[in-house]
């Protein structure tokens, strides 16, 4: 599936690099979101598991990362609505390193649970890492359904992949499954119950104190 790694990567960093584009950095700095983006979340899962870091194992993927940035330097003015664009490839990005990233932990030997966990890491940290960078609300904190739909996609393919089902199968149905939830968040606003505010509870007057 190394494919699906350099997609994945891919398109993350073109969202990363479009958040660069917002905040009008220069080439440099687009190389360095697009990478944070891309590599974040995979990193941050590697370190926790104890593995080699998955992007030092192969070179190209750095490559692959900064050519994207450079690209979307000179192309970003051509895109009317940059942060749609942003979310799309964000949403993509997504489902893919959900799945991937809770294949490599149950490649690792960690248990379906972490396995799922290590996805929705894999999925949402390097966005967050992005935005934090950037002073953006973190995409995860938005109200659409996000670090939900990683999980979902995960547990997925965790699922299948228990049962025996080929593989190729439970990761495009996982990566799909993801990738629908994103979209319907971004098409339909679609989001999950917060918490309203309510008034204290008052307690009765009992009296000063003895």
């Amino acid at each position: 599936m190394a494919a699906l790694s350099f997609l994945g990567c891919a398109v993350f960093a073109a969202a990363g690099a479009l958040t660069a584009s917002r905040k009008q950095l220069d080439p440099v700095g687009f190389i360095l979101i697009a990478a944070v983006t891309a590599f974040g979340g995979g990193t941050t899962r590697d370190l926790l598991l104890g593995a080699p870091v998955f992007w030092l194992q192969e070179p190209g993927l750095l490559a692959l990362t900064a050519g994207v940035a450079v690209l979307v330097f000179f192309a970003a003015h051509l895109a009317e609505r940059r942060f749609l664009w942003l979310l799309w490839a964000d949403a993509i990005g997504l489902a893919i390193f959900a799945v991937l990233g809770a294949e490599a932990a149950l490649r690792e030997g960690a248990s379906p649970g972490i396995a799922v966990l290590m996805g929705i890491i894999t999925a949402t940290f390097g966005g967050i890492i992005r935005d934090v960078i950037c002073d953006e609300l973190p995409l995860i904190l938005r109200r659409e359904i996000y670090a939900t739909a990683a999980a979902i996609g995960a547990g997925l393919y965790v699922g299948l992949e228990s049962v025996g089902l080929d593989r190729t199968i439970a990761i495009s149905a996982g990566m799909l499954l993801a990738l629908l939830i994103r979209a319907a968040a971004i098409l339909r606003a679609w989001s999950l119950p917060a918490y309203r505010a309510r008034a204290g509870r008052d307690y009765p007057d009992r009296g000063p104190p003895p």
